[in-house]
């Protein structure tokens, strides 16, 4: 069946709510990723700071009707922050998806990692491969809070640690980790579609079970020991501030074996001052501070003894 794509380009926060305006009417799913600039085919790709929110309306009989409800649907969304026009492609008698494929492209990331789709097959490199099958779950790789993430994690573990991921989406940060030396890796996330997500593509990376778990949760269910291990040296979150505010009042810190170290991604110029005095509360020291443009990640050191 020909398929009618719909894009929109917006930054990162409302790139949530547009997705979920898409997915109302696209019975065949929704996909955000970050835009990603290339000058030539050499070129690895630099992100952009927006994110672009794609869906795939069946060109049917009900395609008009869709399409008008959906152009209501982000005009009173448009009443509240100001939107672009939608942009419509006709793709006929081709698979959206790998339509949708054809534009993603290897990531590299600091000094060792390279972020490759599950489907692409680079030449050899040096570079410490992890393949990704982006489905659902946030994490391809491409996003900028996602690569701050990467960047610290490459830097900040040491071999034979465990790692913690607190929303850990596709499980990217997880897998690299594991590929990085990691002895073992505990990846949790609230959704239930993150999980399938997070077990392929450990699959992919032919991670063994025993060295990864990902379960449904968050940091309550690690703290109370429902989970394969409560604390680790190394633990992450690459969510959006707001989100991670919320985990540290829930006790995020206490995931972090006292002198190890907490990497929080995610946070926007207007929530630097609110993340660093959350984490100064629950005794965490700054290590480190990374930015691309008006994205931000740190590095904290946990300072208790308990």
């Amino acid at each position: 069946m020909p398929w009618l794509e719909v894009s929109l380009r917006v930054n990162g926060e409302l790139a949530e709510a547009v997705a979920d305006v898409f997915a109302r009417y696209a019975p065949g799913g929704v996909v955000t990723e970050a835009g990603v600039h290339f000058t030539d085919d050499d070129d690895p790709g630099t992100p952009d700071d927006e994110v672009i929110v794609r869906a795939y309306l069946p060109a049917d009989e009900e395609l008009e009707t869709r399409r008008q409800k959906l152009e209501e649907a982000l005009w009173y969304l448009g009443r509240i922050q100001p939107l672009p026009p939608a942009d419509y492609r006709p793709l006929k008698d081709e698979n959206w998806m790998e339509a949708w494929k054809a534009n993603y492209r290897p990531v590299r990331i600091g000094h060792r990692l390279q972020i490759i789709p599950a489907w692409y097959q680079p030449p050899s490199t040096d570079r410490i491969a992890i393949r990704i099958e982006p489905g659902m779950a946030f994490g391809t790789g491409t996003h900028p809070t996602t690569q701050l993430a990467l960047g610290l994690l490459e830097d900040w573990l040491q071999p034979g640690q465990d790692f913690i991921d607190v929303g850990c989406g596709s499980g990217i940060l997880s897998i690299a980790a594991l590929k990085l030396g990691a002895a073992r890796a505990l990846g949790v996330d609230v959704s239930a579609e993150a999980i399938p997500s997070a077990q392929e593509n450990a699959a992919l990376n032919e991670i063994p079970a025993g060295r990864f778990w990902v379960s449904q949760g968050s940091v309550d269910d690690v703290r109370a020991g429902k989970l394969a291990f409560r604390q680790a040296p190394l633990v992450a979150a690459n969510i959006l501030a707001p989100i991670l505010l919320q985990l540290l009042r829930q006790g995020l810190a206490e995931l972090v074996r006292p002198q190890g170290v907490l990497i929080l991604s995610g946070v926007m110029d207007s929530h630097v001052e609110a993340i660093t005095q959350a984490a100064t509360a629950h005794d965490l020291a700054l290590l480190e501070k990374r930015s691309h443009e008006d994205w931000h990640a740190f590095a904290w050191r946990r300072l208790s003894s308990s």
